[in-house]
Order: structure tokens, then C-alpha cells, then sequence
């Protein structure tokens, strides 16, 4: 590995010219510039003990020969996407996958890796290799999804069958799943408090935000169709007084659909390192999320970034909130525009420093660093342990990752 030529895989990577550490190897089907989420704050740590390589899935151009694009991050992540011509079959496309992959992977026999799959059709490409360890972080249950292939649930289970750890971003999650694998943990949402903390001072208002009147309530996220749009738009001509901040690219849905009245912003995706300027400039957060079958397991990251940057927020009944954040007092539910308003306005005049002292609780017990070293310890033991898994399907069940192995539920 050390010795690797010029034009190997080794030397492209940058990883020839010292000791190597073990290779994690992400296939995802989120794109590592997209939004910053789960894959980039658990990756991102653990970057400082392996030597990731984020493999994303294709993107077509016209009159190409296959190749690898990679850059690597500033925290030392290698992102891979393959480049593909425009018009191969879907069996084509697979082939060209696996082809480029091992090429990446020619240099690296023989040393430890570890298979992080975030989609199981990556297993359409992957299926020949043999990782000493393999996790399925299951962060959402990606089938649901509009637009989901119909071999999701088949590879689901064949990887299911595979996996040596599977971490689940949400307790809906874990029950759904954790009687199909025997070391099944449940990792919610976690929360880089100091980040978004920066929103509770003074700010300066970005430009594009700057001229819309209070108060202002705001969503941050992806837009799509996991979005109840029709209570917005009733929500916005309900209360034509306030205004909504509406941050996050829209995907999977035509932007003809997206509700247009004088008090709706659309201000377009923003970077990560952006949000806490713009949350500061917010009076509430809500999250009008529909409820269908796409969003039956989310347990959304956004609900302790609102929480950090001390903002009170109104949820639909989405499960994961309710259980985790809104039985505690913490987070207000409501069903309908009608009750959205009713919630909102008790929030605007209800004094914060109690709420928030309760919040800043619960947020000390997590953070991504606790949640990744609780990751990594599971992962050491699942290389050290011997024991061969049963196979998919067998009515077993695991315990909930607790504060005692630093994360919690």
C-alpha cells in the first residue's frame, strides 16, 4: 500500500505517502454537497480514525468514457462519483458502478475496510466485495420515498442479510426494523449545539432576508414531498400578519406547486455554515410536514437545530417529535392551520428563559461526537466478534442505544 505507483488508486487518493488507516467506504445516494445532514457529521468524525471514501451515485453527460471524479474535503472525506455516458442500460449502468469501484479499490488488498451503506442498491455493484465489517446506517426508510425503484425492499433484505451492525436514525426506525437483525441501534437525530447556538445573539440579517417584516417564522430543509403545502398555504392566508421564512432546495416536486402569497419567502438552499444568521433573524421555527407514508419514520435533524438556536417550534404529529420532543414539553404539536396558529401565537408572547434552560438539558446529553464514538465502540466489537449472524428475517430484537453508551434515544 505504501509502495503504490503514481496513477493507482493508493497514490489518487492521497493516502501512499503515509501509514494507512483502515478504509471506510460510504455508499450513498445523497449527494456529500447537497445538504449537510447525518452522512457528513458522522463521516466527518469519522474521517480522524479511517480513511473514508464517500461514493456517490453517477452522474450521466453525454459521449463520456466511464471515469471517477473525487475531491477531497477539508475534514479529509474523498468524495467519488462516477461519470457516465448518457443512454447505458440499467444493467450497463451497474456494470460500469462495479468496474470503476474495484479499479478504486485495486490498491487496497489487504488492508482492513469497513462497507457503510446508506442505500442498499449500492448492493446492485458491491454484492462481490468482502468488507470485514458492514453497516447499514438506515437514516430514513428510503422505499417510502417518491420516486423509490421497486427492487428497494429486495436489496433491503439482502443487505439486511449482509450487514454486520444496523444504526437507525430514529426509534420509528428501529422498531420497524429491529426485528430483522440481531444487532439493530437506535441513533436519533444529534446536534452541533455550538453551531447553531451562534443564533441566540445578534446578527446581522442576510441581505435576501433583511426586508421581510416580523415576525417571522421559519422552515429550514429540504423541500419536497414530505411537505404539507396546503396547510402552509392556509397557514400564510390565516394570519396574513406574519411571515414565512422558507430555506431549503426544492426537489421531487415541481416549484408551479409551491404556494405563492405575499407572506411566503422562498429564499432558496443555503449553506450550513449560513443557517444560524438566518435563524437569528426568526421569531419561531415550525415544521409543516406532512403525514403520509414518506414521513411515518423521519425523526428530522432540524428539530434540536431549532431547539439550539432558541427557537420554540410547532410540529405536525410526525411520530419521532412527538415521542422524543414533544411529550417532553419541548416542541408543540399541532394538526392543522387552524391549530398551527392558535400554537404559534401562544408562542410568540410565552416568556423563553424556563423553556430554554430545559432544552439546553436535554441538548447536553447529545452531541455527533457522542453519537459517533458510540458507533465506533459498536463497530471495534463487531470486527472483534467472530460470532456469524443469522440470516435476514428472524424474529429477533436489540436493545435502544441508552445515554450509558453515549447517545440518546
Amino acid at each position: 500500500m505504501t509502495d503504490a505507483p503514481p496513477g493507482t488508486a493508493a497514490s489518487m487518493l492521497g493516502l501512499a505517502d503515509r501509514k494507512p488507516l483502515p478504509l471506510l467506504l460510504c455508499l450513498s445516494h445523497l449527494r456529500w454537497d447537497f445538504v449537510l445532514q447525518r452522512p457528513q457529521h458522522l463521516l466527518t468524525r469519522a474521517a480522524r480514525s479511517h480513511d473514508v471514501v464517500f461514493f456517490e451515485e453517477p452522474i450521466f453527460r453525454p459521449g463520456i468514457v466511464p471515469s471517477l471524479e473525487r475531491h477531497a474535503t477539508p475534514e479529509g472525506v474523498t468524495v467519488v462519483v462516477p461519470l457516465l455516458p448518457e443512454g447505458l442500460k440499467p444493467p450497463a449502468i451497474i456494470a460500469a458502478q462495479r468496474r470503476l469501484l474495484d479499479d478504486l479499490l485495486a490498491a487496497e488488498a489487504g488492508r482492513p475496510m469497513v462497507a457503510w451503506f446508506y442505500t442498499p442498491m449500492a448492493l446492485e455493484f458491491t454484492a462481490h466485495l468482502r468488507p470485514d465489517l458492514t453497516v447499514y446506517d438506515c437514516m430514513d426508510e428510503l422505499s417510502a420515498f417518491r420516486g423509490a425503484p421497486p427492487r428497494m425492499l429486495e436489496l433491503e433484505r439482502a443487505l439486511l442479510g449482509r450487514a454486520d451492525l444496523v444504526f437507525t436514525g430514529g426509534r420509528s426506525l428501529y422498531e420497524a426494523k429491529r426485528h430483522r437483525h440481531p444487532h439493530v441501534h437506535c441513533f436519533p437525530s444529534s446536534i452541533d449545539a455550538a453551531h447553531f447556538a451562534v443564533a441566540r445573539g445578534p446578527q446581522p440579517d442576510p441581505q435576501d432576508q433583511a426586508g421581510i417584516p416580523r415576525p417571522r417564522i421559519g422552515f429550514f430543509g429540504v423541500v419536497d414531498e414530505r411537505m404539507d403545502l396546503d396547510l402552509l398555504a392556509a397557514l400564510a392566508a390565516a394570519r396574513p400578519d406574519w411571515h414565512f421564512a422558507m430555506i431549503g432546495p426544492v426537489v421531487k416536486i415541481e416549484p408551479e406547486s409551491l404556494p405563492r402569497l405575499p407572506n411566503i419567502h422562498w429564499l432558496g438552499p443555503k449553506k450550513y455554515a449560513e443557517l444560524p444568521r438566518y435563524l437569528a433573524g426568526w421569531d419561531l421555527g415550525f415544521m409543516p410536514f406532512a403525514r403520509n407514508e414518506s414521513t411515518r419514520f423521519i425523526s428530522p435533524t432540524k428539530t434540536p437545530e431549532f431547539l439550539a438556536a432558541g427557537l420554540p417550534i410547532v410540529s405536525t404529529p410526525i411520530t419521532d417529535v412527538v415521542r422524543d420532543w414533544g411529550e417532553a414539553g419541548l416542541v408543540e404539536i399541532a394538526a392543522d392551520a387552524e391549530g398551527f396558529a392558535q400554537a404559534l401565537a401562544a408562542l410568540l408572547d410565552r416568556p423563553r428563559a424556563a423553556w430554554l434552560r430545559r432544552v439546553d438539558r436535554r441538548l447536553a446529553e447529545n452531541s455527533w461526537d457522542r453519537t459517533w464514538a458510540a458507533m465506533a465502540a459498536l463497530m471495534q466489537e463487531g470486527q472483534r466478534s467472530a460470532t456469524r449472524r443469522p440470516a435476514a428475517g428472524l424474529p429477533l430484537s436489540a436493545p435502544v442505544a441508552r445515554a450509558g453508551d453515549a447517545q440518546h434515544v
